[in-house]
This record gives C-alpha cells, sequence and structure tokens, in this order.
C-alpha cells in the first residue's frame, strides 16, 4: 500500500518544496540582476525627513553597485562647505554653491540610521548601456574639479540632480513621461506641507515665497522632493517598455515622525481670526494707549518682515521670492509708524504726518484684494489677506482720527 502511493507522495513533497522556496524568494525584494558581469547596478536611495530645518524635505542619492567586488557607492548631491569664504553671504543672497560626494553606501546611511530617518532604496531596471553610462558620468562628476554645482530649492537640489541625471542617461525618457502630467501641487502646497511640523519654517515658506511657487508644478517638477520622485520613478517605464523599479527594499526603519499628509488649506479660519481683531481693537477704540500696545508689535512685525521681503525681491537671487504681493500687507513704511506708537503709549497724541502713514499704510493694504482676484500670475497668500487687511483698515480708522487719539484713562 505504501509502495503503490510512494511516488505520489514524493511528486506532492516536491511541489511543495518548489511552492516554498518560490514563496520565500519573492518575499525579499531582489536587485536588478546584470545582463553581464561588467554591468552596473543602479538604485536611488531615499532618505525619509528629519527634525532639523534641511532635513524636513527629505533626500535622496544614486547608488552604483559594482558587479564585480559588490561594492556599493553612493552618490549624494547634498554636501555643502561651510568653510566657504563668505558662506552666509552666499546663503542669504541665494548663491550656495552645494557638492557631488561619492562615498560607501553604509557610510552615507549612518547618519540617517543615528537621527532615526527611514531609507528605501529603489533598484532601477536600466538597460546595460544606460547603466554603465549612468556610472560612468556620476564616477566624472564626482571629481573635485567638477563636483561643485549651483544649488537652488526648487530648481536644482539634491533630488533634481537624481532625476537629472537619471533622465541624461535615459536619453530625456523620464521627462517625456513625467512632464506631461500633474497632480496639481505647487512650490508653496509642498514647502508648507513639509514644513508644517516647524512654526517658524512653515510661516517662512508661506510669507516668504511668490507667485512663482503658486505656478501648477508637473510631475517632472514636483521631483525636487525625493519622496514624490520616488513616487514618480514606480509609475515610469525604462526604454525597453518594462516597469523602470524592478525591486524596492527598505534599508532602514523610520523611527521620527511620519511624513506630513496633505491637507486642504481654508481661508475663512484667518478671516474670522482678523474680524474678531479687529472687533476687539473697536472695543477698545477709547483707550488710545491699549490700542497702541497692539499696534506696536503689530508695526513692528510688519516692518521687519516688510524689510527682508524686499530684500528678498530686490537684492537677492531667491526667484521664488521675486514680486511678493504680501509686501502689500507686510510693509517696511509700518517702521514709520512705531514712533507714533510710543507716543500713544506714553499719552501723548501723535503728529499729523503719523495719521497720513497709518492710512497710506491700509490704503496699499487694500490694493492686495483686488490684486488677488484679477491677477493673470495669482499668488495664493488670500489667507494672509483675510487676516491683515481687517486690522490695517481697523488701526487707520481709529488711530488715523485725531479724536480718536486723544489719551484716554485706562
Amino acid at each position: 500500500m505504501i509502495r503503490r502511493h510512494l511516488p505520489r507522495l514524493l511528486s506532492a513533497l516536491l511541489l511543495l518544496c518548489l511552492l516554498l522556496v518560490c514563496t520565500t524568494g519573492s518575499a525579499q525584494p531582489a536587485a536588478v540582476q546584470p545582463t553581464d558581469a561588467t554591468t552596473p547596478r543602479i538604485g536611488v536611495v531615499t532618505m525619509l525627513p528629519g527634525e532639523v530645518f534641511f532635513e524636513r524635505f527629505g533626500h535622496d542619492a544614486l547608488v552604483v553597485l559594482d558587479p564585480a567586488s559588490g561594492q556599493a557607492t553612493s552618490y549624494n548631491f547634498g554636501f555643502f562647505d561651510p568653510s566657504e569664504p563668505d558662506f552666509i553671504g552666499n546663503f542669504v543672497r541665494g548663491r550656495m554653491m552645494y557638492y557631488l560626494v561619492a562615498l560607501p553606501l553604509e557610510e552615507d546611511l549612518a547618519q540617517y540610521r543615528d537621527a532615526g530617518r527611514g531609507a528605501s532604496l529603489q533598484w532601477l531596471d536600466l538597460p546595460p548601456q544606460q547603466a554603465r553610462q549612468l556610472a560612468d558620468a556620476l564616477a566624472e562628476h564626482a571629481k573635485p574639479e567638477n563636483a561643485r554645482y549651483r544649488y537652488d530649492y526648487f530648481t536644482a537640489n539634491c533630488a533634481t540632480m537624481v532625476r537629472d541625471s537619471l533622465d541624461q542617461a535615459m536619453g530625456g525618457g523620464l521627462q517625456s513621461q513625467l512632464a506631461g502630467r500633474s497632480r496639481g501641487n505647487t512650490y508653496r502646497s509642498e514647502s508648507v506641507r513639509l514644513a508644517s511640523p516647524s512654526l517658524w519654517m512653515w510661516l517662512g515658506f508661506d510669507l516668504g515665497l511668490g507667485p512663482f511657487a503658486d505656478r501648477p508644478l508637473s510631475r517632472w517638477q514636483e521631483a525636487f522632493v525625493p519622496m514624490r520622485l520616488a513616487d514618480s520613478l514606480r509609475e515610469a517605464r525604462n526604454s525597453e517598455g518594462r516597469p523602470l523599479v524592478q525591486a524596492e527594499q527598505q534599508l532602514l526603519p523610520q523611527r521620527l515622525a511620519a511624513e506630513p499628509q496633505e491637507q486642504r488649506r481654508h481661508w475663512w479660519p484667518w478671516l474670522l481670526v482678523g474680524l474678531a481683531v479687529s472687533a476687539s481693537l473697536f472695543a477698545a477704540r477709547r483707550k488710545s494707549r491699549a490700542m497702541a500696545a497692539f499696534a506696536l508689535p503689530f508695526w513692528l512685525f510688519c516692518g521687519i518682515a516688510g524689510a527682508l521681503l524686499t530684500y528678498l525681491w530686490g537684492f537677492s537671487e531667491h526667484q521664488a521670492a521675486w514680486a511678493n504681493r504680501n509686501l502689500l500687507l507686510l510693509n517696511p513704511l509700518a517702521l514709520l509708524l512705531i514712533p507714533g506708537a510710543v507716543s500713544l503709549l506714553r499719552g501723548r497724541r501723535p503728529g499729523r504726518g503719523f495719521r497720513i502713514a497709518v492710512g497710506l499704510l491700509a490704503v496699499i493694504a487694500l490694493v492686495a484684494l483686488p490684486l488677488h482676484w484679477l491677477s493673470l500670475q495669482p499668488q495664493f497668500n488670500v489667507q494672509w489677506i483675510v487676516l491683515l487687511l481687517p486690522i490695517h483698515l481697523t488701526l487707520a480708522t481709529l488711530l488715523g482720527n485725531p479724536a480718536a487719539t486723544v489719551s484716554k484713562a485706562e
């Protein structure tokens, strides 16, 4: 009886073993196998956001695995030298120079492991000629005489350099797949999303970016964010029609907070706050010192912020900050009102020039509203308009009136 069924039992066991081997092999992503021993393996490693301000956008690098030695080299475009002459000045003026550095992958990952940042590796299925071309180009680019490049937050950063290097090796095949598609994201929406865990960074991006940052981005342009580039690579195909990403593997777990998710931005809560502040000022209209106690820091903030926006537009190369219409709301002229506010705090009536200046400030701020709706190149700053404009108008109405600037007992 046993002998009669032994062949069937052996066949069943053999089939079961084959199934177990296949299942085990597919559970762990495998690297792309080269067609010959001279073809390097190409990968993209994506690091998730960290907690330091320059880590908020994430990071990425290209990986080249030498099939002969088994050495994985990371080509990282994210290095800069703070000891360079006039480093801080160049940073403020928007003339940052970054470097491509080649180093062992494990060495590159060490800092991200220590910081608790996750990292994942996408192995790419590139034809042998393209893989060799990319590996050779990266090795040449990483030489000290070629490593420097002009950095820009949005158009020439670590992710766009990885994107462009891949596209060049693919003969423009990556850009052709991504340039004609869009999810409606903008430089502003992506920046404020990723900066949202840090209030001051979020505030700086939202106030400091001009209309350049509100143009809808193609999938190609939004790849300035490393995680967006990784998403697009998953959908791309190589020159032979196969999926570009053949395998993925997690290198490091993310021990920090997850990447911020997209959230719709509503303007009406900002309007409610602006109206509430205005109502409070009207309630205190007979107490000029109380109004001045609010107006002084408000005008100081507007003046300093406006001076910074003026510098970014007129004297720096930060293109994304040019033509910023928040200057209508955050006006450097507000600094001229500081002496008048101090006079009110001391129980004195400011001069006629003060009343003219506070009215002029409100009129300039009022221009922001029709400009927002009628502009051919809109800037998404409606939330700042509905917050700050009511306050400017209320202060002009109350403090621009000679009778209202007479000191009252507190």
